[in-house]
């Protein structure tokens, strides 16, 4: 009898994480609302795990090759990520990143830890910057610069000397990019964005490689998930979930638009520079006439929503310097869209009448 053979990554997201397929049974794993459970059995308290958090773990694990955790948003998987970097070490990092990564660098900072940032393009300086290092943090394309990394010779060079590395893996998805394949220790998601896909929950995820070295940093990510309570609730889970099911199909549409739209905007008159890293739903863009003129251009939409997110259906957009906590080294003029799954024509009408609005 032959092997079953491997399914296609579309398959995957529509087949992982079901119940037994079994007569009568149902096709959908039920949301169990119970904070505590019999003694004897697999789980026992619910911070600890939920019936409900591990068909999404399995969704997502199998999605990335690994062994994946649910938490209670992107910043509950980002700071458990970085909880195993010691008292007093050394993190590298791209000089710009998600902001609250920044954020939650600048307070290990303030605790006594070390920091090195560089540009995301300078891969000679990451691989020489590794050297003493506890951990090197990697997002590719970055957000919201949308600057690549050379994931695989950071990756490699990281393995060899012992440092942990983490890649960001929200923006490119698991259908983009799966860094656990190319030598990364901890895949981490906002699952809030592309996994669950429709602005309606906040998740995170961490995967770490079903390896001896993976498997002792899964513990260590599940401990401080355990003990820091970043834990999350079972009708989000189902529904982060429910929402994958359709993450190629909504990339797909999303990311021929968007690579439609950066095209038509190369030459604008209002727009300086396009940033599209060549593929996936998101692009940047620098706006003519600065700060204001990039937050006219946002208030002037209406089929692209003014909104602080990304990776949902719907179009959003956002001038990112806006926030205080944004990095300096991101233009006070830049828009960051989202490109989501309307029709082209539209979103492009749109876009073009509210940058024609801010000349």
């Amino acid at each position: 009898m032959s092997e079953t053979p491997e399914l296609h990554v579309d398959t995957i997201l529509v087949s992982a994480g079901r119940p037994a397929a079994e007569p009568g049974a149902a096709v959908n794993p039920p949301v169990v609302l119970s904070s505590t459970f019999v003694a004897d059995g697999p789980v026992n308290y619910a911070r600890v795990g939920n019936p409900t958090w591990h068909a999404f773990e399995e969704a997502v694990g199998r999605l990335e090759g690994g062994r994946a955790l649910v938490h209670a948003s992107g910043m509950g998987a980002i700071s458990a990520a970085l909880s195993v970097v010691p008292a007093g070490g050394t993190v590298v990092v791209p000089d710009t990143t998600y902001n609250g990564t920044g954020d939650l660098l600048r307070a290990f900072e303030e605790a006594g830890g070390r920091v090195r940032r560089l540009p995301a393009t300078d891969t000679a300086g990451f691989v020489a910057a590794l050297d003493g290092a506890a951990l090197v943090w990697l997002e590719s394309p970055t957000n919201p610069l949308m600057e690549v990394i050379d994931l695989t010779t950071v990756l490699g060079a990281a393995r060899a000397r012992g440092v942990v590395s983490v890649v960001d893996n929200t923006l490119p998805t698991p259908l983009g990019c799966q860094p656990l394949r190319l030598g990364a220790d901890v895949v981490v998601h906002s699952a809030t964005k592309y996994l669950a896909g429709h602005s309606d929950v906040l998740l995170g995820v961490t995967v770490t490689a079903d390896d001896e070295r993976g498997r002792g940093l899964g513990e260590r990510l599940h401990r401080a998930r355990t003990l820091g309570g970043a834990i999350a609730g079972p009708m989000e889970v189902y529904l982060g979930l429910r929402g994958l099911r359709t993450l190629a199909l909504r990339l797909e549409r999303a990311s021929a638009n968007a690579a439609e739209l950066a095209r038509r905007l190369h030459g604008h008159p209002a727009v300086e520079r396009v940033r599209f890293p060549g593929s996936g739903a998101m692009l940047s863009i620098d706006v003519v006439g600065g700060a204001e003129a990039a937050e006219r251009v946002c208030a002037a939409t209406r089929v692209w929503v003014h909104s602080t997110s990304l990776g949902g259906v719907e179009s959003q957009l956002e001038r990112r310097r806006r926030h205080p906590s944004e990095a300096a080294t991101v233009p006070a003029n830049l828009v960051r869209l989202s490109v989501g799954i309307e029709h082209v024509e539209d979103l492009w009408a749109d876009l073009d009448r509210a940058l024609g609005a801010a000349l």
